[in-house]
């Protein structure tokens, strides 16, 4: 079985979590930011990682996301600014979805990341978004420990469920 985990990450976060599952497994893999990869073929499993921004998909990773071959296994990871569970980051990772068009999602998984404080500031002074902001202010010591124990657990299960 050969594995591949794959990010994009804007402030460390989601490399972070990236290398936790990518510790997690055990068989033939490769970690690399998206923007490295030169081709998906020849994987049976991909792990794609990436912060949430404005409640989606970075634009960076629509083309990859569109360019996975169709019957792939996938598995998307992503971190963000709200509370863990919460439906930002659920609306993301259904975008995700849909992007990858064709291929077979075997798992979604999110966890608090830290936000940096220049954005948390510049959406402190718009109304519309000052909740977000504020809520987004407790995720500043995320990924934590316990946040990567269940990053790796996420890993393990995918690899349970796609029998390896």
């Amino acid at each position: 079985m050969k594995a591949l985990v794959t990010y994009y990450s804007v402030t460390g976060n989601t490399e972070k979590l990236a290398r936790a599952i990518y510790e997690a497994i055990h068989v033939d893999k490769e970690l690399l930011p998206v923007q490295e990869i030169k081709s998906t073929m020849g994987y049976d499993i991909i792990f794609v990682g990436f912060p949430v921004q404005a409640h989606s998909v970075p634009a960076k990773l629509i083309p990859f996301f569109r360019g996975l071959t169709a019957g792939q296994n996938v598995a998307l990871f992503c971190t963000h600014g709200s509370l863990r569970g919460g439906q930002l980051p659920k609306q993301a990772l259904e975008h995700a979805v849909g992007l990858a068009t064709g291929a077979k999602i075997v798992g979604t998984f999110g966890v608090r990341g830290r936000v940096s404080e220049k954005v948390i500031d510049a959406l402190m002074k718009q109304v519309e978004h000052r909740a977000w902001a504020e809520e987004a202010q407790g995720a500043h010591e995320h990924p934590n420990e316990t946040d990567l124990t269940d990053g790796k657990e996420f890993a393990r299960g995918v690899l349970a469920k796609i029998g390896r």
